[in-house]
């Protein structure tokens, strides 16, 4: 009885835990506070965002601003299926060939595990700039307006590769790939059947990093691409905020007409619409990622 009234004891929350679970949830409050701002700002009137200002409890609440991202219905349809694509297939081609970089340099007894690390690290330390970067792309390999340019140029990173790598050495036992050696396995089968199924947390945290990545990538776009069925959603949203400020800024319009044009467009209520659409399914997906994230970012530090 004076174990289990022990046990109890030593399983109530202290007052320090309280505390903590106190100041997390200001903490999660201070940084959910913006996110919510954004969906209530995106279905505010915009007449009252430019009188009273962005609040959270607005008086007046309206769908112009979406209304203005979403007419864009067949162009917006086409650029989220080319950033969905890319975001997909990026990440997928980038964790498998950074998974087998990472297990090729991990292996001590590799050949040329030392030139692979150095050649790895040249990139990190020495770039060539993104002018040189646009003049190969578009002139030695002939590839202007081509939808790889959206995944190649970011698909390989020297500090994903050093995650995956650390991962191998910490967290798999070297024991374990010398038993499937005995048995007979190859460096293949032992990489895809042993050590590719036990880097899943890793590779789950990696690729929710790559998917981000992919996903905001406008850049890449902007200079590559100039087909409009393979503009991603975020270089579409940005060509749509542009349309905006172009027509309210523009001189040739009469300022009456110009002054009834801009009571007419959802200026700031649109804005807050694009983000919405651009941060609204990150945010959904990254709650079933938490997990492997967390996981995959510490297990891969602490030496097993």
């Amino acid at each position: 009885m004076a174990k289990q009234k022990k046990l109890k004891s030593a399983r109530r929350p202290g007052p320090g835990q309280y505390v903590l679970g106190f100041l997390l949830f200001l903490y999660t409050a201070f940084c959910a506070a913006p996110i919510i701002l954004t969906i209530i700002a995106a279905f505010t009137s915009d007449k009252e965002l430019k009188s009273t200002g962005y609040t959270y409890f607005p008086h007046e609440w309206s769908m112009e601003g979406m209304n203005a991202v979403l007419k864009y219905g067949q162009q917006l349809r086409m650029s989220y299926m080319v950033t969905i694509g890319v975001t997909v297939g990026g990440t997928f081609i980038g964790l498998f060939v950074m998974s087998m970089y990472a297990y090729a340099i991990s292996r001590r007894d590799f050949r040329l595990r030392q030139f692979l690390v150095i050649y790895l690290l040249i990139p990190m330390l020495f770039q060539g700039g993104q002018l040189s970067a646009y003049m190969i792309f578009t002139r030695s390999y002939n590839m202007k307006d081509n939808i790889m340019l959206l995944i190649l140029p970011i698909c390989v990173t020297t500090m994903n590769v050093i995650i995956l790598r650390t991962y191998i050495a910490n967290s798999i036992p070297e024991e374990l790939m010398e038993a499937a050696k005995i048995d007979g396995a190859g460096e293949y089968r032992t990489f895809f059947q042993i050590t590719l199924p036990l880097m899943k947390p890793t590779l789950a945290a990696v690729g929710f990093m790559m998917a981000t990545g992919y996903w905001n990538d406008w850049q890449n776009a902007f200079l590559y691409i100039d087909s409009p069925n393979k503009k991603p959603l975020q270089l579409l949203l940005i060509n749509i905020q542009k349309s905006i400020d172009t027509l309210l800024n523009n001189k040739n319009i009469p300022a009456a007409a110009l002054q009834e044009m801009a009571n007419g467009v959802p200026q700031q209520s649109a804005t807050m619409a694009t983000v919405l659409v651009v941060v609204g399914p990150v945010v959904i997906a990254y709650p079933f990622f938490q997990k492997y994230f967390i996981k995959g970012m510490t297990v891969g530090s602490v030496k097993g």
